[in-house]
């Protein structure tokens, strides 16, 4: 099946590799090998990618910075399709010709929409607002992977989420896989939608659990004078510096490996220090002495390892207290 895939991938232009090493993808440092990894320059070859997919009935899994996943130990038998090559950043115009989900005619003087593509990363979003005079983004400073993955998990920093900024998202809407009814149709079409607070919530986004993949955001931020711009950049060293103090970036790792239960009223990383697991080690994987909700990679941990740390961990507070700690990273 591979080989049938990669001649129609050749005539279709989209490039690709065969038996990539996933581990170097990823945060964790973790998995075998991928026997078709996939990487479309621009959406359109994302599109037909992904028409191709369908053709063959074949699963996927969509990879963006990496940094939130754990790929299995063993060799990934389905192609996996990266967005690294889908990046851009840009300020939409303010003109009449303007998309009407893009449009910044309408905005006040002070604000303006900066549009990117999925596999930005975050950095490259971040230092562009900074340079531009652009304030709101300045809490996701050295947060790692791309603005597709923060999309999909809204990701949370410093009690922020993205979706808190998010002016409209486009995405690739999909149908007809083998999971699905045998006559269901089989499309691919580009969605572009407006912001809607109802379909955002605490690490939630509408792009999970869907046969949806971000292809671009416009987030809305609001523009600074010049002489401001030492404070935005300030603003985004102190994050960094906070991640840095924190241990963050001491160790291969995916950052928070559970969500926070808002009804138990203490973080995840708290409740796991207090039932004393911080430091625990199974195999290469340990909870980390210095941050109790953080999984890493000590010594050339497998996925294994990973997840038995998890589960362990999952079965001990449910001991203690009585409820089950849910997984913010993906096993895939």
């Amino acid at each position: 099946m591979v080989l049938d895939f990669t001649s129609d991938l050749i005539n279709a232009g989209i490039s690709f590799s065969q038996n990539e090493n996933i581990s170097v993808k990823t945060t964790f440092k973790v998995g075998g090998k991928v026997k078709l990894f996939i990487t479309p320059k621009n959406v359109r070859e994302l599109k037909n990618a992904l028409k191709l997919l369908q053709s063959h009935n074949s699963k996927f899994f969509i990879l963006g910075g990496g940094s939130n996943v754990v790929f299995p130990d063993e060799d990934f038998e389905y192609p996996v399709i990266s967005t690294e090559k889908l990046t851009s950043v840009f300020i939409e115009k303010n003109t009449p010709e303007a998309s009407t989900e893009q449009t910044a005619c309408d905005l006040p003087d002070n604000k303006v929409l900066v549009s990117c593509l999925a596999g930005t990363p975050m950095a490259t979003f971040v230092n562009f607002c900074t340079k531009n005079n652009l304030s709101g983004a300045e809490e996701f400073a050295g947060l790692p992977g791309s603005i597709g993955g923060a999309l999909f998990m809204n990701a949370r920093c410093f009690e922020k989420s993205i979706s808190d900024l998010i002016y409209s998202t486009q995405h690739l809407e999909y149908s007809g896989f083998q999971s699905e009814e045998k006559n269901a149709s089989k499309e691919v079409k580009i969605v572009n939608a407006s912001f809607n607070a109802q379909e955002w919530d605490y690490k939630k986004s509408p792009f999970q659990n869907q046969n949806k993949i971000i292809t671009q955001a416009t987030f809305l931020l609001t523009k600074k004078a010049p002489q401001e711009h030492d404070k935005i950049e300030q603003k985004c060293k102190f994050y960094i510096n906070e991640r840095v103090s924190k241990g963050h970036f001491k160790y291969p790792s995916a950052g928070s490996v559970f969500k926070n239960n808002h009804a138990f009223g203490k973080p995840s990383g708290k409740i796991i220090d207090e039932a004393g697991l911080k430091g625990f080690t199974i195999g290469g994987a340990q909870i980390a002495p210095f941050h109790g909700n953080f999984i890493i990679n000590i010594n050339h941990a497998k996925a294994s390892d990973i997840k038995q740390l998890v589960t362990y961990t999952q079965k001990v507070i449910n001991e203690k207290y009585g409820f089950n700690l849910e997984t913010e990273i993906i096993f895939v």
